[in-house]
């Protein structure tokens, strides 16, 4: 399983190819690519590279999904003894990236085959007999 760390929207996030995260805001349209070249850390079936603050000639490609707001945080302040209390909500922008691969110098070290989000899949038991099917 190959990953990168990369640093974007003030954050260093772990990617793979073929997942979506979300990140800070990014003013880019949606359905748009996207190319981040502030990799840090790529770990490859073969090797580590680390750079020194970045590898030179990584970078990671994605695509914006969609454009969404996170949850709403509350913001209570109160001054005791004062009757004083503000209350006041906010709610990050955000913005959907699905990577779709990893390169080094134009040669691909990891690749989303399919361009379809990673989802939980449904884990599959192996039947069991019941007792009344034994007899």
């Amino acid at each position: 399983m190959s990953y990168a760390i990369v640093e974007m929207g003030g954050q260093q996030i772990r990617v793979e190819p073929g997942r979506f995260y979300d990140i800070n805001y990014l003013g880019v349209d949606p359905d748009s690519s996207y190319t981040v070249d502030k990799v840090l850390l790529v770990n490859d079936e073969e090797e580590i590279r680390i750079g020194q603050p970045f590898i030179e000639g990584a970078i990671v490609e994605g695509k914006i999904l969609e454009h969404r707001r996170g949850r709403k945080i509350i913001v209570y302040k109160m001054r005791p003894k004062k009757k004083t209390r503000k209350k006041r909500g906010h709610r990050q922008e955000l913005s959907r990236l699905m990577i779709t691969a990893i390169k080094i110098d134009d040669k691909v070290i990891a690749e989303d085959s399919e361009g379809v989000p990673v989802v939980a899949t449904e884990i599959t038991t192996p039947a069991v007999k019941s007792a009344t099917e034994e007899e």
